[in-house]
């Protein structure tokens, strides 16, 4: 069996790759949203879609866990068959497989393929199935617990969603970019006023705001585009540096917002409860408690999963906590809210501050959205070039493409998304197409419908009697109904809200949604 490779790192590492996955653009959408829904109802909707989201992750774990199992009995039926038994028991990291395996079989001569490795009598013995040795990708699962049908429909909606959270993060970060860095100001400007992507960026150069966006957007493809070609472990000691900035660039809008209120009181005057605000806050809160999609190249490597579940549910409480104390403070600091939300901090056009900490303070939230996605790019772009692997190449031709798997799978995960963000600056459509029926698919459909299947795979393959120490703690079959039918109605919700934004759009009401 194909060991990870690379190395591994502990589990706190792992949770920080988790947080710095999570918490992205979504979360500086969702104060505004928040403040439409009304706060109370808006503290009830984040805790619901964090616990929901919770309960998917660890049945992506489980069925991670699941297809290890199932390809560590398939590497022991092929050595059955062959006669190398004997050998395949010194050798590592089966050895401890096949020794359950040895232990565990039934006393009877008659043997199948259809008899369980591990009968329910057996199952008190310790078992050794139900290991994470290898990274396997979503799309491989896909490959193992779906019909063709199923598969196809999944990298439908897997590259529909990759791609475009590709190309928001390209353009959210060359927008910031290209707002902070161009300094031209137009005869007649107001404040807060959009400048039309026509106007110079800079006064003594004949380059206007789109080209220096396009320039922006090449110079950071060109930067962080090659992490593709490696692997994720790359940028481990990045996305340390990361959640750090991360954490303070939080930090201080909480607490700018806080000194905010009790300086000058409650700006802002949120409603409890608005259920026209809904549709959006369901939108935002689907986008940002996405990781389903990359937990395969971020649990891998971690050494000890022993109380995985539990770990990452710490990541999923502490995100939470940071989702509903930065809405909250900013719902009652401000009394109207930017789309996004470090707008709300950063330089606002002809306003000047004298003190340089301010100043200081105002660039370093307004470049926020850059430090949040530049580390959680490389990883998408890893996940996505690896699924298109998966889809495109078998064991046999995945032997010795070398030219495929090293160059061209890369360059198809990136190539693309800066193709889009290169034709259009338009988040609003990006955003609505990315986070619309493939965030509720990829969140919820897809990981409730692995798992089914996995469950099913593994008890008819290797029997009931091995138990699988990752499995989720959410077991009953109520739970996965539960899940399809939330999803349809997050879907309701989506729809209705990228209809709304529609109808905004034709009656001149355009703005930024992010």
């Amino acid at each position: 069996m194909l060991e990870i490779n690379g190395e591994q790192y502990s589990i706190w590492v792992g949770l920080v790759y988790v947080f710095n996955l999570i918490v992205g653009t979504g979360a500086l959408a969702l104060p505004a949203v928040f403040g439409r829904a009304g706060w109370l109802l808006g503290f009830v909707v984040v805790l619901i879609l964090a616990f929901i989201s919770f309960i998917t992750v660890t049945f992506v774990i489980e069925s991670i866990a699941s297809a290890n199992a199932i390809k560590t009995w398939k590497n022991i039926q092929m050595y059955q068959r062959v006669g190398d038994i004997q050998d395949l028991s010194h050798t590592a990291p089966e050895s401890e497989a096949m020794q359950a395996l040895e232990d565990s079989r039934p006393s009877t001569s008659e043997d199948s393929e259809d008899t369980p490795l591990v009968p329910i009598e057996r199952s008190e013995r310790p078992n050794h199935f139900y290991i994470i040795r290898e990274k396997i990708e979503m799309g491989e699962m896909a490959s193992l617990f779906f019909s063709k049908l199923g598969v196809s429909l999944f990298y439908v909606c897997l590259a529909v969603y990759l791609y475009g959270d590709l190309s928001i993060y390209g353009t959210a970060i060359a927008k910031s970019v290209t707002d902070i860095a161009c300094t031209y100001i137009p005869q007649n400007f107001t404040c807060n006023e959009t400048i039309p992507d026509q106007e110079l960026c800079w006064e003594s150069l004949t380059v206007n705001r789109l080209d220096a966006y396009r320039i922006f957007l090449t110079v950071f493809i060109m930067m962080l585009g090659p992490f593709a070609f490696f692997n994720v472990q790359k940028t481990k000691y990045l996305q340390v540096l990361t959640s750090l900035m991360r954490w303070m660039a939080f930090s201080i809008m909480i607490i700018y917002a806080i000194s905010k209120i009790l300086a000058e009181g409650p700006q802002g005057t949120p409603v409890k409860a608005d259920t026209a605000g809904l549709p959006g806050l369901f939108g935002v809160c689907v986008y940002s408690f996405m990781c389903h999609h990359s937990l395969p190249a971020l649990i891998a490597p971690i050494s000890d999963k022993s109380k995985l579940n539990r770990s990452i549910s710490y990541d999923f409480i502490l995100i939470s906590f940071f989702y509903i104390l930065l809405a909250l403070t900013g719902v009652f600091a401000f009394e109207q809210l930017d789309d996004l939300y470090t707008l709300d901090f950063g330089p606002k056009g002809c306003r000047t501050d004298d003190n340089i900490v301010l100043i200081v303070i105002q660039y370093f939230l307004a470049l926020f959205p850059v430090f949040t996605l530049s580390t959680s790019f490389p990883i998408i772009a890893i996940t996505l070039r690896n699924n298109l692997q998966s889809l495109f190449l078998n064991d046999s031709q995945s032997s010795y493409c070398i030219c495929l798997r090293k160059a061209i799978f890369p360059l198809l995960a990136v190539l693309p998304p800066y193709l889009i963000a290169m034709s259009t600056k338009n988040l609003t459509v990006l955003v609505s197409i990315t986070g619309s029926f493939a965030g509720a698919g990829i969140q919820y459909v897809i990981p409730t419908l692995l798992v089914y299947n996995a469950r099913k795979s593994t008890a008819e393959i290797i029997g009931q009697g091995a138990k699988n120490e990752l499995a989720s703690p959410f077991k009953s079959t109520a739970w996965l109904v539960f899940i399809i039918l939330w999803a349809f109605v997050c879907m309701i919700f989506v729809s209705t809200n990228i209809i709304e934004k529609q109808q905004s759009i034709r009656g001149g009401e355009v703005h930024e949604y992010w």
